[in-house]
C-alpha cells in the first residue's frame, strides 16, 4: 500500500486557517455568552448546544482534511481520501494516466469516460504513475508538453 499526500495550495491553507479561527471565535463567543447571560429556557440551551456542536464539528472536519487528505494505491483500489470523505476506484477500471507537463497536472482516466485529477507534488508524479501501472499493466500512460497544450488552447 503506497500513500501520497494531497498538495494544498496556499489559498486553501489560508481558508483552513480562517475556518479554524472562526471555529475558535465561535466557541469563545458561545462560552462568553453562556457565562455572562446564562440560559433560562430550553430554547436558549438548545442555541448553546447547537453552536458548540457546529463549531466543534467544523473544526474536526477541517483538521481531518488537513491531516488525512491523500491518495492510497492498494493492490486492487485507488483510494482518494479527502478528510473523512473517501472515494474508491477499481484499478481494473483505470484506462490511462495523462501527465500535463505544461500545467503540472496529472489526470487518471477511467473506462467509463470519467476522470479524476491527482493533486500531489510534482516530484511524486513518476512514482505515482509507476506504482499505478505496476498494479495493472493495461493502464496506458501519455503526456503532453507545454507547447502541445498551448496549441490546443489556441485551437479552442
Amino acid at each position: 500500500m503506497k500513500k501520497y499526500k494531497f498538495r494544498f495550495s496556499t489559498l486553501i491553507l489560508c481558508i483552513f486557517a480562517l475556518g479554524l479561527a472562526l471555529c475558535a471565535a465561535g466557541l469563545g463567543l458561545n462560552i462568553y455568552r453562556l457565562l455572562t447571560q446564562g440560559a433560562q429556557s430550553p430554547y436558549e440551551w438548545m442555541q448553546y448546544i447547537i453552536l458548540f456542536f457546529v463549531s466543534i464539528l467544523l473544526a474536526v472536519i477541517i483538521v481531518s482534511m488537513f491531516i488525512k487528505s491523500q491518495y492510497v494505491i492498494t493492490e486492487r483500489k485507488l483510494i482518494v481520501q479527502f478528510g473523512i470523505i473517501r472515494t474508491k476506484y477499481d484499478i481494473t477500471k483505470i484506462s490511462s494516466v495523462h501527465l500535463f507537463q505544461g500545467a503540472g497536472k496529472l489526470a487518471v482516466y477511467f473506462s467509463d469516460n470519467k476522470y479524476t485529477a491527482v493533486v500531489i507534488k510534482e516530484c511524486y508524479f513518476d512514482d505515482f504513475i509507476k506504482e499505478l501501472t505496476s498494479k495493472n499493466e493495461k493502464i496506458g500512460f501519455s503526456f503532453s508538453t507545454a507547447e502541445e497544450e498551448d496549441e490546443l488552447k489556441k485551437k479552442k
